[in-house]
């Protein structure tokens, strides 16, 4: 037992470690800095100030495009996948209209609730609906959605978005800024995570603290072609790097298909950067701890790379981790470290996101045992989402 309480502090001293530096160094999405009134109008400006793709195409953008410090954006598409997704859209593509994108494109991926009825009802000449094909064979749904989307836009910038994602103006030039800042080819997202129960606030929250706990921000600029990560939920790219990765044909059977592109695009040489969303960028993607479960469990064993062994193991070390120390407080004072880390993780994980609720740390030595059915369902070998079955 000496032994493992030992490894289990080391542990915890590594993962705040790489949290107290990512508290300072990893970026945070910002609104640009005010733009002087008299540029503000599209009724300033003279046709030869607008992007060559707007002119050349014999319209103007719809919605002023005001330049940040970054400089002004390149011609954009907003991309989202929609399956299913009619109480969503309502609450997050009035985010999406309020961005200065060229193009909204939105596709309904053979959803049963209404999700088209519902882009319909939003007037605006920027926003597509895109009616998705049959999906082949070999495909995740996904995956497939998004290949569809890619080959329907006409931006040098994709950004894909969740439909559960919302945005603030702001955002869209907050996101090229740090594109052109990090010289990112590929560029990802973390949004800042809403939970409304207490089954969310146990579980949702290890997204951003093992982020930050286990990927130091400077480790993208080196050749470390493992240090890679990205998210879905927002995921830019430019379009030549797009076509260089393969598009989501290079990964069109990967049910995490964002870490997959994260990897891809180190493995190609190619620059990717991450950021948290601030203000700016928010998402609650589940409704309460059973459809934490489901969601989190469809990606997991992907995530351990298809092993039972790797599974059990991590199940059996995050319970050691996080829920054994308190059980072993008195065993010594490796176990009371161990303990009172666990709960700094927390509250300096929240407090980078933004998130706040730092009482969420009394939670940690439970999420671990509420982990358990989300390792159980990874180990049956299927996945179901959004009435798909994957194996």
């Amino acid at each position: 037992m000496a032994l493992l309480a030992t490894a289990v502090a080391a542990y915890h001293l590594v993962k705040t470690a790489g949290l107290a530096a990512n508290a300072r160094s990893f970026p945070v999405l910002a609104a640009p800095p005010p733009v002087p009134p008299r540029t503000r109008a599209a009724g300033n400006r003279s046709p030869g100030t607008w992007p060559r793709s707007a002119r050349s195409a014999g319209r103007l953008p719809h919605l002023p495009r005001e330049v940040g410090a970054a400089g002004r954006l390149p011609r954009t598409s907003l991309l989202v996948p929609a399956r299913d997704e009619a109480a969503r859209l309502p609450h997050t593509l009035p985010g999406l209209l309020s961005q200065p994108a060229d193009e909204i494109l939105v596709l309904d991926d053979g959803s049963t609730d209404g999700t088209a009825d519902v882009v319909r009802r939003f007037a605006d000449p920027r926003l597509r609906l895109l009616t998705g094909a049959p999906r082949p064979d070999g495909w995740i749904g996904k995956n497939w959605a998004c290949h569809q989307l890619a080959a329907a836009a006409t931006g040098d910038l994709l950004v894909y978005l969740d439909a559960d994602v919302t945005l603030r103006p702001g955002a869209l030039e907050a996101v090229w800024t740090q594109v052109r800042r990090q010289r990112a080819d590929v560029f990802s997202v973390f949004p800042r995570q809403q939970t409304g129960t207490l089954g969310e606030r146990l579980l949702v929250p290890l997204i951003d603290e093992n982020l930050l706990g286990f990927l130091p921000h400077q480790l993208l600029d080196l050749p470390i072609p493992a240090a890679a990560v990205a998210n879905g939920q927002l995921l830019a790219f430019r379009r030549a790097a797009y076509d260089r990765l393969g598009g989501h044909a290079a990964v069109a059977g990967e049910i995490v298909e964002d870490l997959a592109l994260g990897r891809l695009t180190r493995r190609k040489g190619l620059k990717l950067g991450l950021a948290l969303g601030g203000d700016l960028v928010s998402t609650r993607m589940y409704d309460g701890y059973r459809s934490t479960v489901r969601g989190t469990g469809k990606s997991m064993r992907a995530a351990h790379g298809g092993s039972d062994a790797l599974l059990a193991a991590s199940a059996a070390w995050h319970l050691a981790a996080y829920t054994l120390p308190w059980l072993r407080w008195n065993h010594g004072p490796a176990w009371r470290l161990a303990a009172v880390l666990g709960l700094a993780e927390r509250v300096l994980s929240n407090a980078k996101t933004g998130r706040g609720a730092y009482a969420e740390a009394a939670l940690v030595p439970f999420t671990a045992p509420a982990a358990l059915p989300v390792y159980a369902l990874a180990l049956r070998r299927t996945a179901v989402w959004k009435g798909r079955r994957y194996r």
